[in-house]
């Protein structure tokens, strides 16, 4: 056990933040199985647009999801430059495309603000709050809600 996980305190977690644009996200950590460089995908046919296809993990057939573009932004160009967060969200495995992760935050509930209510639907859906650290605005995404278990609400 890590000693930063050891300080935890009750109603305190930790995230990881990362960028997408000029625009900061977090997810839990706890949903966070690996981080690892862009590997190209290959494209699956009547995928749903965020997903750009899959690639081969270990010898898992792992889906690699444009994150910006699942979150109703423009769609990634994939660099050498960006990452993939592997996210685990009940039973599913799934790759995130990001532009960067910026680092590990351990936050309290107190540092959580309520998403604005000038947010669109979809962003009042997937952010569970603003964390507004150090001068930072850092949206809080909530995978489960955002990757649905069936894929038929997805849709």
């Amino acid at each position: 056990m890590s000693h930063a996980a050891k300080n935890l305190n009750e109603g305190s977690r930790e995230l990881i933040a990362f960028r997408i644009g000029e625009q900061e996200f977090c997810v839990n950590i706890m949903s966070v199985r690996e981080i690892r460089g862009w590997t190209p995908a290959t494209p699956l046919p009547h995928a749903p647009s965020y997903v750009l296809g899959v690639i081969n993990l270990r010898g898992a057939v792992l889906p690699i999801v444009d994150l910006s573009r699942r979150l109703g932004m423009n769609s990634a160009e994939p660099t050498a430059r960006h990452v993939i967060i592997v996210a685990q969200v009940k039973r599913r495995v799934f790759g995130l495309l990001v532009d960067a992760v910026s680092d590990i935050l351990t936050v309290s509930d107190e540092n959580i603000q309520p998403t604005p209510e000038v947010s669109s639907d979809l962003e009042r859906q997937y952010s569970r709050g603003i964390l507004a650290i150090d001068k930072r605005m850092i949206c809080m995404v909530e995978l489960d809600v955002l990757f649905p278990e069936t894929e038929s609400e997805a849709a």
